[in-house]
């Protein structure tokens, strides 16, 4: 049928209340996300460790129908902070594989195929728009990180019996503080590439430079200068000093060697460029008359 022998109507469906219009983004662009068979296959993938430690959890605390197992894991596995330490490390990594699987892709297109006037002329800010692409990984992200993390621990909780979950209230903390700081720190990173590079292959790959890359590049200025500043180049070792603080510097004993403040200003550092990016990039057309 031609376009001008069709009839149309305006919208009469139920309408999203205005304050709430950046779940929209959201809420469609995950279900595009898992649209990919590969995304879907990995995202399965990553709980593969969680099954693995919930399995070691119950073994360790009731095993009564396998002594002579019992007996061989007493000295092996120990459920303390060392244990949820080392699983949030695991976890992160593979929510950041997750990040460059899917942050590329969610900005880039938009401005490559010019819909930003489109989503800006609705009742959407740019605050808005930037929060619906935002919460699309951070979701994503908190499903693989603390979200499995924290039921781990209630499971070790339930398992242990209530002294286990008053005496070890810090590890819930720091799961959840360290993990929030992670995803928020390459979320807004990985909007904010997106935004810069539209090539999708190398918008992937400038997050995982500036992850990895930053370590020889601070380690380089630190030799060059004769300073201990450059640590506050290498992300991973800032968000690493920064877990170590949260679990009261018990797990991961890493050599960083100036204040744990520093690693924290160099977080909101990175949070702050990555918005002002994405103001500068994310913006409407202006037509003037």
């Amino acid at each position: 049928m031609a376009v001008y022998n069709r009839t149309f109507g305006s919208y009469t469906g139920a309408l999203t209340r205005e304050r709430w219009r950046f779940a929209v983004l959201s809420r469609y662009g995950i279900e595009r996300v898992f649209r990919s068979r590969l995304i879907w296959i990995y995202f399965l993938l990553t709980f593969m460790p969680i099954v693995i430690a919930g399995a070691m959890i119950y073994v360790r605390n009731d095993a009564e129908f396998l002594p002579q197992l019992r007996a061989a894991i007493d000295g092996f596995i120990t459920v303390d902070a060392q244990f949820f330490a080392v699983l949030m490390g695991v976890q992160s990594t593979l929510a950041f594989f997750m990040a460059a699987l899917t942050g590329p892709g969610l900005v880039s297109p938009d401005l490559v195929n010019g819909a930003l006037p489109l989503y800006l002329s609705r009742p959407l800010s740019k605050a808005g728009y930037v929060l619906g692409k935002f919460l699309i990984l951070a979701l994503l992200l908190s499903l693989v990180t603390w979200i499995p993390g924290l039921l781990l621990y209630l499971l070790q909780s339930v398992l242990a019996g209530g002294g286990w979950f008053a005496g070890n209230g810090r590890i819930a903390l720091a799961m959840l503080l360290g993990s929030a700081t992670w995803i928020v720190t390459v979320s807004l990173l990985a909007l904010a590439i997106s935004a810069w590079v539209r090539w999708r292959p190398i918008a992937g790959a400038s997050l995982f430079g500036i992850f990895f890359l930053g370590s020889g590049f601070g380690a380089l200025t630190n030799e060059l200068l004769r300073t201990d500043w450059g640590a506050m180049l290498s992300l991973s070792g800032v968000i690493t000093a920064i877990w170590q603080w949260l679990f009261l510097d018990t797990v991961f004993q890493i050599d960083y060697p100036l204040p744990v403040w520093t690693a924290w200003l160099t977080v909101v550092l990175v949070w702050l460029g990555s918005l002002a990016i994405l103001a500068v990039r994310i913006r409407g057309a202006e037509v003037s008359g």
